[in-house]
């Protein structure tokens, strides 16, 4: 890792509040209409907390200035940088770090991978606390349901790495806090999506804008809002599908029938705009040469001849595209591997950070009418959009049609520094959709294209690799935990943070025990249950 110098970035000024309670205020009124009353009530009083949950809901360098703790490109990567990023196959590390013995080849080094559980619970799970009992006070339940909709973002991304975590009875600042097993968790995020959704719906109806000054995603939208939350809604249900099917439908269906409907637009995107930043990824690739292309997308992408490949990546000295395997060997150094035969990210210094891709709503939506749901649609026309859509957020212009009807393979991969880690062609799926075909190869299409499409949204990509075991992922090419962690399988979460254990030892040992298994990577969460992965 790098030394980054320390900052004094601070999002806003914090303000003490103290109690939560877990009600929303109800209206009695027209549920898709907002009364004047409440479309004038803008509690700003609460911006910088909800600026603040934006804004650390992945670390990153902010405003030119930096923190080491919360903001900076070295704890993007202690966050997700050194687990999602390579184990979804969006990213391969070429760092020679401890010669590359290091979470690659799944040797899990000191505190690599605190990060995601320690700014999750300093810095959004407060502020969301503080706006609640704010917004409570002054009767604002739009500001605290828009609150809600990010802290169940972030906080799905936390027990989506761990398993259990403290969150059904939390309270800001208490030593008492206890592990929920990861069902009650899921449960909650539903309960807490309804509310919030049921109290946005009116306000997305009528144009309304919530905390607009302070929101630099949507600008106080409160109909992208609603959108994105009906999305994310769609997309954990979608994820329990294979621990509880009952739940899945029914929470899907909440979704798929809300008058407002889902991100579909590429302005609908989700990401920072408005602030002079620094993506960490840029650099740890461009002035740190630790990252590099994966040998997973240069084998889907080169083979599908995907007309985003050079939206997404730099060419290599031959004109080609050319990634790397995971676990590779560099105890001999990496000048192969950073120099030109390997490409680099197609990102600058101030490249956007995405949280959520319109084109991830048409996949979702896919999947829910590939199993029979009252989706709306068809499940290859729902595939077909995800696909324009995509293309249509990363720039492509033309080619859309073609890539479509293509019946294209992923290719075998060959390493373009001929250091070894060649491996054979992970699946034979095509792009072109196919109505007679088996549930499970349109299932392997629908989510290789929702990987390809949410390329850099690295928690999602990992998390419905283990979901659906799609795409086929390239697995590490050393497994120095063979005995916890099946190489074909690959990694299924990431052990707790070593400071749990320091901090809080009862906490995370009854954690565990509601874990089911051991705290290592080769545990399988609550949800991951599919019976053919």
């Amino acid at each position: 890792m790098k030394s980054i110098i320390k900052n004094t970035f601070i999002v806003g000024s914090i303000l003490a509040f103290a109690g939560c309670t877990d009600q929303f205020e109800k209206y009695n009124t027209n549920p898709y209409e907002a009364t004047e009353g409440m479309l004038q009530t803008d509690n700003l009083t609460v911006g910088s907390f909800f600026s603040q949950m934006e804004l650390r809901m992945v670390p990153f360098t902010a405003g030119g200035q930096q923190d080491d703790s919360y903001g900076s490109s070295g704890a993007y990567q202690h966050f997700q940088g050194l687990s999602s990023d390579w184990y979804s196959g969006y990213v391969a590390p070429t760092g020679t770090w401890a010669n590359g013995n290091h979470n690659g080849n799944y040797y899990f080094t000191g505190d690599w991978g605190n990060s995601m559980y320690k700014q999750n619970y300093t810095q959004i799970m407060p502020a969301w606390s503080k706006i609640k009992t704010n917004a409570e006070k002054n009767k604002t339940p739009q500001v605290t349901a828009l609150a809600t909709v990010l802290k169940v973002y972030a906080m799905h991304r936390v027990t989506d790495q761990y398993g259990p975590i403290p969150y059904v009875n939390y309270v800001a600042g208490s030593v008492n806090n206890t592990f929920d097993s990861q069902d009650k968790v899921y449960k909650k995020f539903f309960e807490e999506l309804d509310d919030a959704i049921e109290v946005l719906t009116p306000f997305a109806s009528s144009g309304a804008k919530i905390l607009e000054k302070f929101d630099y995603i949507y600008k106080g939208d409160a109909r992208k809002w609603t959108k994105f939350a009906n999305t994310l809604r769609l997309r954990l249900a979608l994820r329990v599908v294979y621990a509880d099917a009952t739940l899945a439908q029914q929470e899907a269906e909440k979704s798929l029938s809300n008058p407002i409907g889902f991100l579909e637009e590429a302005s609908d995107r989700a990401m920072i705009s408005g602030l002079t930043i620094m993506n960490p990824l840029w650099e740890q690739a461009y002035s740190w040469n630790e990252e590099r292309m994966s040998a997973s997308m240069d084998s889907y992408m080169n083979g599908y001849q995907d007309p985003r490949l050079s939206k997404y990546f730099t060419k290599a000295k031959d004109n080609g595209y050319h990634g790397v395997r995971l676990g590779i060997d560099l105890s001999d150094g990496n000048a192969d591997y950073i120099g030109n035969n390997i490409s680099n990210f197609n990102l600058t210094s101030a490249s956007n950070i995405i949280y959520m891709s319109a084109s991830e709503s048409f996949f979702l939506r896919a999947e829910a009418a590939l199993r029979g749901w009252n989706a709306g649609g068809t499940a290859k026309d729902f595939y077909e959009k995800g696909i324009k859509a995509s293309m249509a957020e990363w720039g492509v212009t033309s080619g859309a049609d073609a890539y479509i009807a293509s019946k294209l393979q992923a290719k075998a991969f060959v390493d373009n520094t001929g250091k070894g880690g060649d491996a054979a062609q992970p699946s034979t799926i095509t792009v072109a959709y196919d109505e007679n075909a088996a549930f499970e190869v349109n299932l392997e299409r629908i989510i290789t294209q929702k990987w390809i499409a949410n390329f850099l949204i690295s928690p999602e990509g990992w998390a419905e690799f283990r979901r659906t075991g799609y795409p086929k992922l390239f697995p590490t090419t050393r497994n120095s935990n063979s005995g916890t962690i099946n190489t074909n399988l690959q990694i299924r979460r990431m052990p707790y943070p070593s400071t749990l254990y320091d901090n809080n030892l009862t906490a995370v040992q009854n954690a565990v025990t509601l874990l089911g298994g051991g705290d290592n990577g080769g545990t399988k969460l609550w949800w991951d249950k599919n019976p053919n992965h």
